[in-house]
């Protein structure tokens, strides 16, 4: 197991996801729902450690 690069970029509700290869995603969070463009799930954090998630199956 070795170390991974990641770097967030966060301008207003967009996060810019990089990684050692360069870009790899981006997502949207407005309040306590985001959404991922990579994986294309919602979420949405509930209170104390708990968050919902819907996964899209890709095509």
């Amino acid at each position: 197991m070795g170390l991974m690069f990641r770097k967030r970029k966060k301008y207003g509700p967009v996060v810019l996801n990089f990684t050692e290869n360069g870009f790899s995603s981006w997502s949207l969070r407005i309040g306590k729902w985001s959404w991922n463009s990579r994986t294309r799930a919602h979420r949405v954090d509930l209170p104390g450690p708990l968050s919902w998630k819907q996964d899209k199956s890709r095509r």
